[in-house]
């Protein structure tokens, strides 16, 4: 009896261990399918979510730039399809056996690829190569090596090459603009990415578009001032003067003068945007906007309007000049021959810096300053360019006798070839100053007089004499049409104080026809070392040429037809 006693107290704790793990493993049942119906039926919303996180990623959807088109709707820049090929480096690091394939494809270095796989483990994205052409990236996508995609880009072309380059400037490598026209405008060109909903497997690779999250929105087109025709000739005939000359560089504008649109803006050294390799500051850098430079005897003639917006000088108004020089101070005014007693249209048409200077100081240095900040030297043009300069035009409150003289002609300011296109446009819309316009203009803006429009037609008829047999720019004429111009050779600073001897700047500034003028030009070329220097020599017949080709391109009539040969008239008049 004792025994089963004992047996019976022995049982009592087992089956209570028996039951108690009974009962906390019923327990953990229960949770688990607790667990399961709330995750499966309550909170399916997060598995899906969990489950999305790994295989769902948004993809960006690039934007076409707009266009940059000439006035007349031609190219000048435009954004072409190209493929980027990224990579996740941390798949396609498991697959190092396909290193050396890849790198076949994208034209590389198996042990650079290696490199740049394994030096970006802690992230999730590369690029191995930007911009490919769509058939080389699609041989990459054949190949189907995990962690290796593909994406849609564009990239910047310039058909028109150097012609434009520097005015339109370029954009990097992710289309946006950097210089020149590309920069000024890039809000305007630039277009809005858009995203996708892609599904990638566990290698990364894209098997799915899901849907597109917002579309991508094209830039705008801008539709400039330039006329691409005129702008090749321009650019054709600077180079060509550039390299006759041996010349460092040199400059062409050409203005619309009833609207202030320009037509032409070109440079030498020439700057190919297409070529990455050119990407320097001194090659891209676009002269005839953010280059300024002492401009000589071109000059003249709005020192000659101030006088004669006095009432003191006229065309015919004598000015004593002999004996070829004056003193001013402690300085030398010099002619470089003795003209004796002359009026002011001899003054413009022999380029007398005496005579020039002689009706300068008539004038106060508040007077003179006013005219020429008026004509828009000492301040930007209003083209928007990037990097514009406003030349140099100190306070008439510094000015001395000496400086108010040498600025006469051409010494102690700096002005852009920009700017003095448009002051040369003043002259020839009658003495109406409008901003210069890079974007073509529906309708012609208003401007502001700054100079009587009576002084103004003088002024173009006196200039014209500067272009007769007796003036300095006999070289600048263009068959069957009058015009009117004034030449400038400046010597150049030196770097080490004063003013090089040997180093010259050659100028021509002139508008056309001077009956009723319609196109304004300015021709630049920095130090030719050819034997010739002078203005009338090397810049006046690039401007004879450009404005031959552009009159004629334009169809605008001539109004010198009793100068032109008579088969030429003949000709004119019956081309059949």
């Amino acid at each position: 009896m004792m025994r089963a006693a004992r047996r019976s107290a022995d049982r009592g704790p087992q089956a209570w261990r028996h039951w108690a793990v009974l009962g906390a493993l019923a327990l953990c049942g229960v949770a688990l399918v607790a667990r399961a119906v709330y995750l499966q039926v309550i909170d399916q919303d997060f598995l899906e979510k969990q489950g999305d996180a790994r295989i769902l990623r948004t993809a960006k959807l690039s934007a076409n730039r707009g266009m940059v088109l000439d006035r007349n709707g031609e190219a000048l820049a435009v954004s072409t399809p190209v493929d980027t090929i990224w990579a996740d480096p941390r798949k396609l690091a498991q697959v190092p056996q396909e290193f050396p394939r890849l790198a076949k494809a994208l034209d590389r270095d198996p042990q650079w690829l290696a490199r740049r796989v394994t030096s970006s483990l802690d992230r999730e994205f590369i690029y191995l190569v930007r911009h490919m052409r769509p058939q080389d990236a699609a041989k990459v996508k054949a190949l189907d090596i995990p962690g290796v995609e593909t994406m849609r880009e564009y990239r910047r072309y310039y058909p028109a090459g150097e012609v434009t380059g520097h005015l339109l400037g370029f954009t990097n490598v992710d289309d946006v603009g950097q210089e020149g026209l590309e920069l000024a405008f890039d809000q305007w060109l630039g277009g809005q990415p858009g995203q996708k909903l892609v599904m990638r497997d566990s290698l990364g690779r894209t098997i799915e578009d899901i849907e597109r999250i917002s579309a991508p929105r094209p830039g705008q087109d801008l539709r400039t001032s330039i006329d691409l025709r005129v702008q090749y000739l321009a650019y054709r005939e600077l180079k060509a003067a550039v390299q006759a000359n041996h010349a460092r560089s040199g400059s062409v504008v050409v203005i619309d003068i009833p609207t202030g649109e320009v037509l032409a803006m070109v440079n030498q050294p020439a700057f190919n945007p297409n070529d990455r390799e050119q990407y320097a500051a001194s090659r891209y850098r676009n002269r005839a906007t953010n280059d300024f430079f002492e401009p000589g005897s071109s000059i003249k003639p709005f020192i000659v309007a101030a006088g004669m917006e006095t009432g003191r000088y006229h065309p015919d108004t004598l000015i004593e000049t002999g004996p070829g020089m004056m003193r001013v101070g402690i300085k030398t005014v010099k002619d470089k021959h003795n003209l004796g007693t002359i009026d002011v249209t001899t003054v413009l048409a022999k380029s007398s810096n005496v005579g020039v200077a002689k009706i300068a100081l008539s004038l106060q240095p508040e007077q003179m300053w006013t005219a020429l900040d008026e004509f828009g030297f000492g301040r930007v043009t209003g083209s928007g360019f990037p990097g514009e300069s406003a030349g140099i035009l100190t306070s008439h409150q510094h000015w001395r006798s000496i400086g108010q003289a040498t600025m006469s002609y051409g010494y102690g300011l700096s002005v852009t070839p920009l700017q003095l296109a448009q002051a040369y446009a003043v002259l020839g819309s009658g003495g109406i100053r409008r901003p210069v316009s890079l974007r073509r203009l529906e309708v012609a803006p208003e401007g502001e007089r700054v100079l009587d429009e009576t002084v103004a037609r003088e002024l173009v008829t006196m200039m014209e004499a500067v272009v007769s047999d007796a003036g300095t720019a006999r070289r600048a004429r263009v068959m069957g049409y009058r015009v009117a111009g004034k030449t400038g050779t400046a010597w150049k600073a030196s770097e080490t104080g004063g003013y090089s001897t040997n180093k010259y700047m050659a100028v021509f500034g002139g508008v056309v026809p001077a009956s009723n003028p319609r196109l304004a030009a300015v021709v630049i070329i920095d130090e030719p070392t050819g034997g010739a220097y002078y203005g009338g020599e090397v810049a006046a017949p690039v401007f004879s040429a450009v404005m031959s080709g552009a009159l004629r391109l334009l169809a605008i009539p001539p109004d010198d037809l009793q100068r032109m040969p008579a088969t030429t008239l003949v000709q004119a008049q019956d081309p059949w």
